[in-house]
């Protein structure tokens, strides 16, 4: 009896992570690196509490591999809107911006005092 309830608990969990994986929230497809050729590239750089730029400029609809690079500290970048998170392991990914918009870049890793300033833009044109 318990290992029927646990089969099924199992099985309503798989559900639900395949479910909320499949959903495209935020209009960015993430394609990793898997065959897309990216027509544009853009460098994300971080180091103690501030990210490169203040804003990053995409193309909608155009492929472009995002990397992280880590000048100082320890960081790494999430942009939810985008479904991307990098950090120095795994530090590239390749996206389509399928929706025109702002999304914010924050610092997934606390880094100290300075961390919850640790925010940039990305505006999809």
């Amino acid at each position: 009896m318990k290992k029927s309830i646990a089969i099924a608990a199992s099985s309503v969990l798989l559900l639900l992570v395949t479910a909320c994986n499949t959903d495209n929230a935020g209009g960015a497809n993430t394609t990793g690196n898997n065959g897309i050729t990216p027509e544009a590239e853009l460098l994300i750089k971080a180091s103690n509490y501030q990210f490169d730029q203040q804003q990053y400029h995409l193309k909608k609809d155009v492929p472009v591999k995002i990397t992280f690079k880590n000048d100082s500290g320890y960081h790494g970048v999430l942009i939810p809107g985008l479904r991307v998170q990098l950090d120095q392991k795994n530090d590239s990914t390749v996206i389509v911006p399928t929706e025109a918009g702002e999304y914010e870049v924050a610092c997934s890793i606390m880094c100290g005092s300075g961390h919850g300033s640790m925010v940039s833009t990305i505006i999809v044109e």
